[in-house]
């Protein structure tokens, strides 16, 4: 019987091969994306792993009391808004342990690199960032200590004098081979884990394997009607349910196992294109990183083509009940209001939250994944009810022939309209909540490059309790005053006594203000103004540790003499510059080379990390983007075309008692573009509801309607998808000529 099926397979002409061909080809596609997604997700989970070194040092570290304690202090640096993660370590003994991707550790006066900051050292002037590093280069660390090739890590060599009393400084004796349960801000890994990885695996699952899934079901479907009634026609003439079910997975499990190696073929074509893409916004990944583990492997070769034999089945399920039921083209049972219940479920479930927001990351991924996950399955079952149900609403109010006869159509059987726009219904979806959510969360963080008065301003210091050491020396003072681009330089001083207190409010303890000289802070305006007559004032620190800018503040006089105030413990300087990346740079480079444990912000510094964060989803959202609406479409495609085929001798027939061909071209673009506009609408809306619902509950904060680039690639997509429909158009003519209703 098997061997039967095979050869009625190929053998029914250049038709059969054709659909084989085109089965076979939209299941390779779907197969190398599902490949390239899996591929992709276990390279983050590399990534995170070939990071885990950085959190030596956590309080959950193992000790070895045999080995000698290697001083370890790691701390981060940035160069034009790129951030720098940089460790100093000093040896005690032989045995002190080595980080990996090093073949020993630095000598006080060397260091390590990898290799994209070395390069970045090598182009980059020596004043505006070399300098930072002590001594010479000793070697670029290897790749098992780096996440990504883009990783910008240094290893430092110092001596245990240097690093001892340094903040964030300790001994440690053994390097991180596992991220520790409890960091106490000591982690220093830029990993993506724990519910940011479930959301991760669960939007890749739910907007890419959902839509990749769909196109191969669309794809196993082509000449479905005409199957059905080959098959039909073997059940009159003795074929026993059994043998039609075997000769029909049997010809649709060989398109979909040779689409299936394509597949694996189109992966390994890909893996050097998918490794420069940042898959969560930070870094691309190293090529040997995207594999397959043995599981994915067994599941996507075997598990693809028994999905396709499956629907094969599912599809030829009236067949086995009633071969003339087929011949005589039934009218399948209309779909139940009850489909809407998945859909209502999930944004319930999203609503119920509102208010009682899970206090731990795993437990508000718990209850707040599910609700889109079962809003997105929600869609696709309440999909043909919404259609049937906007079908019959449009069959009453037009008169038009060819639109009555596509909404007829469309109610009569609204499963096969809304399957040929199912995937671009869950695209929309996910492009409109990953849209608003972010672009929400941007708005209410906006801002992130600063006030535009202090964005040119480097700040340098420690920013807590501790002042940098002393006082800061005259000639370092002049130097950076004398560096091109800068425009004034205030040194803020702490203030142990207490000078110019100010009581607070509800008993607590009065408010300390740093004190800056009048001189001084006249140099940098955006940070307000001394009394008139004062020579030195009392100012809000944090307003400079924050960097906000309050030019037309007046700080309070400090009953403090200039000879006094010199002698007072520096806290930080805060220089503004003319905005250059040369000149910001070569004062963070000056002040760093003169104080290698303390740190030098800009604006942009503070923003980098919620910019990294806020761009991985960016990226992701953009990757969703990228793989769902071309899926989408070529379903689209397949469907249109499966739907013309399959109708070629109905079609065929209306052109013979004088249907005009312009009449059934407008009859298959509204079978095809009812759905699709309505349908969309309803999942915009509904992306819209689960994006409000989860902002307000878990960062209280209000939808901000998406901006027009939104607008813009929901009427770009839309306006793509009813061009791929009017493309068929034009094989109507080819395939409901006179012979199409003589041999159908």
């Amino acid at each position: 019987m098997i061997a039967f099926a095979l050869r009625l397979a190929v053998s029914g002409g250049r038709e059969a091969i054709a659909r084989l061909v085109m089965i076979a080809a939209a299941v390779a596609i779907g197969v190398g994306l599902l490949l390239s997604t899996f591929a992709s997700m276990n390279a983050v989970d590399r990534t995170n792993q070939r990071q885990v070194w950085l959190d030596t040092g956590a309080a959950s570290r193992t000790e070895q009391p045999s080995v000698a304690p290697l001083w370890w202090r790691p701390h981060s640096d940035y160069y034009d808004g790129k951030s720098l993660t940089e460790v100093d370590v000093a040896a005690t003994g032989p045995t002190s342990p080595v980080p990996p991707g090093l073949t020993h550790l630095p000598a006080p006066g060397e260091y390590y690199a990898s290799p994209a900051l070395a390069k970045l050292i090598r182009d980059t002037p020596a004043d505006q960032l070399g300098d930072r590093f002590p001594g010479r280069l000793a070697d670029t660390i290897g790749d098992a200590a780096l996440p990504s090739p883009d990783s910008l890590i240094a290893v430092i060599g110092r001596t245990p004098a240097q690093i001892k009393g340094a903040t964030g400084a300790r001994e440690v004796t053994t390097m991180a081979r596992t991220r520790p349960l409890s960091c106490d801000n000591q982690c220093w890994d830029n990993a993506v884990r724990g519910d940011a990885m479930t959301l991760i695996y669960s939007v890749v699952a739910g907007a890419l394997i959902f839509p990749v899934l769909i196109f191969i079901g669309t794809a196993t479907r082509l000449s479905a009607a005409t199957r059905e009634q080959r098959y039909a026609a073997m059940r009159l003439v003795g074929a026993t349910p059994w043998q039609v079910a075997v000769i029909s997975a049997v010809e649709s499990t060989l398109a979909a196992a040779a689409g299936t190696v394509v597949g694996f073929g189109l992966y390994a074509a890909l893996r050097p294109l998918v490794a420069t893409i940042p898959f969560t916004g930070q870094q691309r990944f190293f090529l040997s990183d995207l594999t397959l583990s043995a599981p994915q492997v067994l599941g996507v070769a075997v598990g693809v083509p028994v999905a396709a034999a499956i629907a094969a089945r599912l599809a030829l399920r009236r067949v086995t009940i009633s071969p003339l039921g087929v011949t005589r083209r039934v009218s399948p049972r209309p779909p139940r209001a009850w489909r809407l219940i998945p859909l209502l479920a999930g944004l319930a479930e999203l609503a119920y939250f509102i208010n009682r927001r899970p206090m731990t990351g795993n437990g508000q991924a718990a209850a707040y994944l599910p609700g889109f996950l079962v809003a997105m399955l929600g869609l696709v079952i309440a999909g043909p009810w919404l259609t049937m149900t906007v079908a019959r609403a449009v069959a009453r109010r037009t008169r038009r022939p060819a639109a009555l006869i596509a909404v007829r159509r469309l109610a009569d059987d609204p499963k096969a309209g809304f399957r040929a726009v199912s995937g671009l219904v869950l695209a929309l979806f996910v492009t409109t909540a990953t849209v608003s959510i972010i672009g929400t969360i941007n708005h209410q963080r906006g801002g992130l490059d600063g006030d535009p008065q202090t964005r040119t301003v480097v700040e340098f210091g420690t920013f807590g309790d501790s002042p940098l050491a002393g006082t800061v020396p005259a000639r370092l003072l002049a130097e950076a005053r004398g560096i091109p681009g800068v425009r004034g330089l205030a040194v803020v001083h702490a203030n142990p006594g207490g000078v110019g207190e100010v009581p607070a409010p509800g008993g607590q303890p009065p408010i300390v203000p740093a004190l800056v000289s009048c001189s001084d802070l006249a140099q940098i305006s955006m940070m307000g103004r001394c009394p008139a007559g004062a020579d030195v004032a009392g100012v809000d620190f944090y307003a400079f540790a924050n960097l906000v800018s309050q030019p037309r503040a007046q700080w309070r006089a400090a009953a403090i003499s200039p000879a006094a105030l010199a002698r007072l413990p520096v806290q930080l300087l805060y220089v503004a510059t003319d905005g250059s990346t040369a000149a910001k740079e070569h004062v963070r480079t000056l002040l760093t080379t003169a104080y290698p444990y303390d740190q030098g912000r800009t604006v942009a510094d503070y923003g980098t990390e919620l910019q990294q964060e806020l761009a991985s989803w960016r990226q992701l959202a953009n990757v969703v983007l990228l793989t769902t609406l071309p899926i989408a479409g070529c379903s689209l495609a397949v469907s249109v075309v499966a739907g013309l085929s399959d109708r070629r001798r109905p079609f065929a027939i209306l052109r013979l008692t004088g249907a005009p061909l312009r009449l059934l071209q407008r009859v298959v673009g509204l079978e095809s573009a009812l759905p699709l506009l309505a349908v969309s609408a309803i999942a915009i809306g509904t992306a819209f509801a689960a994006s409000a619902m989860f902002l307000t509950s878990q960062m209280h904060y209000d939808l901000i309607s998406p901006d027009a680039a939104y607008y813009a690639l929901v009427a770009g997509g839309l306006a793509a998808a009813l061009g791929i429909i009017a493309s068929t158009l034009p094989l109507l003519r080819r395939i409901t000529g006179p012979e199409a209703a003589r041999n159908g």
